[in-house]
């Protein structure tokens, strides 16, 4: 009986199951397949997340004493060929239409953005993650150098990363901004750096009704067309409204643009911050803009928990695999402190998960401890209180 209650299965029960069926089926996930089908495939890679293994080989060494209660998962054990292989062929789309499932059932648990305005707000930005050429050859970045790029959409109601597109490392950050933003309503407010400056670009998201915070870059050629007072004691230096010069930049966004010059105390910088909103405060897009180290944040969160930076695979099919099931892990991580209102880091939740995963006990009872005093987790075959999933 005990089987029923460890911490992988109260986890895995957290997946929506039918959902998943319908993804395998909708992309033939399990055609073919004899024995280790793809619900296999996912709980082991899950569990590789949740334990922290880097290769197939550190893996298969660690699941073999759990190998019993796998069968009572409906998880089929499988030898390190064929979970390699299952990685290789398996479409990795399974994985990314999974995340966003549980994506969706996140959203109805998230608390909102913590300013006072209440358009939504989102931040873009893209990260790297490095690659040795000579073994991922098909992820060429430089001359000597592999990579693929996250591009990754922020929702700060939540702060979860409800657009997520890997691409090859080449991928320009600017290719990449519409497929980030296509979906955002009208007044919605999204912040980036200056990597995405494209005004044709920004002027598509004025036209659509959606406003965006940016940096101004140093170079920027523009008129002076309006002057807006400037509270004391806020940090605010000028706040302006301006119209492009540049023949190309004045085309392709002929509006006027407001320019806010800002000084941070704490970095002790000037800050110029571009945006076509006239609306909020300019100490309010200043910190629109300041915001944005959540992104940042969530990035060396992703890379310092997740496994994303070595591949148990070679092949672009395994690599974009073991990315999107890191994700989902993820968000299972964050359903849970959403659902149960953890009052502990994020962190700090993944390691107490993760050494306790093939334990048996309550999850209820595991969301009210932290790593000091995780003995006091008890371990019992009793059938134990699951984490109640909603619909």
């Amino acid at each position: 009986m005990g089987h029923v209650n460890t911490i992988f299965n109260q986890l895995l029960a957290l997946t929506p199951r039918n959902r998943f069926n319908a993804i395998v089926n909708k992309h033939d996930g399990d055609r073919y397949v004899k024995s280790f089908d793809t619900w296999s495939n996912f709980a082991t890679m899950l569990a590789a997340q949740a334990t922290g293994k880097d290769s197939l080989r550190d893996l298969g060494a660690s699941l073999a004493a759990q190998m019993p209660r796998f069968y009572h998962l409906g998880v089929k054990p499988a030898p390190r060929s064929t979970l390699a292989d299952a990685n290789n062929r398996r479409p990795w789309e399974i994985y990314q239409e999974l995340y966003l499932a549980i994506l969706e059932r996140c959203r109805a648990l998230t608390p909102k953005h913590n300013f006072r305005f209440k358009n939504p707000l989102f931040t873009i930005d893209s990260s790297v993650i490095d690659l040795c050429l000579s073994v991922f050859p098909w992820a060429k970045f430089r001359k000597r150098k592999g990579a693929v790029k996250m591009h990754c959409r922020l929702d700060h109601s939540g702060l979860l990363p409800d657009i997520l597109i890997v691409s090859d490392g080449k991928k320009h950050d600017v290719k990449v901004a519409p497929d980030l933003t296509n979906d955002l309503i009208p007044d919605s407010i999204v912040s980036f750096d200056r990597a995405y400056i494209d005004f044709k670009w920004l002027f598509s998201l004025t036209n659509r009704g959606v406003f965006f915070v940016t940096r101004a870059k140093k170079n920027l050629d523009y008129t002076v067309t309006g002057q807006h007072d400037v509270p004391e004691k806020t940090g605010v230096i000028s706040d302006q409204t301006i119209k492009l010069n540049g023949y190309k930049s004045s085309k392709d966004y002929p509006n006027e643009l407001r320019l806010v010059k800002y000084y941070d105390a704490e970095r002790k910088k000037t800050l110029i911050f571009l945006t076509n909103n006239f609306h909020l405060a300019a100490s309010t897009i200043a910190a629109i803009y300041k915001a944005r180290w959540q992104i940042e944040t969530l990035f060396k969160w992703i890379k310092q928990n997740l496994k994303i930076k070595s591949f148990m695979g070679t092949s672009k099919n395994a690599v974009l695999t073991q990315i999107w099931i890191a994700m989902i892990y993820f968000m299972l991580l964050a359903y849970i402190k959403f659902q149960s209102r953890y009052k502990y880091s994020l962190h700090t939740l993944a390691q107490v998960v993760g050494s306790t995963l093939f334990q048996r006990g309550s999850l209820v009872d595991l969301l009210n401890l932290n790593l000091n005093n995780l003995h006091k987790l008890k371990l019992d075959d009793t059938p134990q209180m699951m984490l109640p999933l909603r619909h």
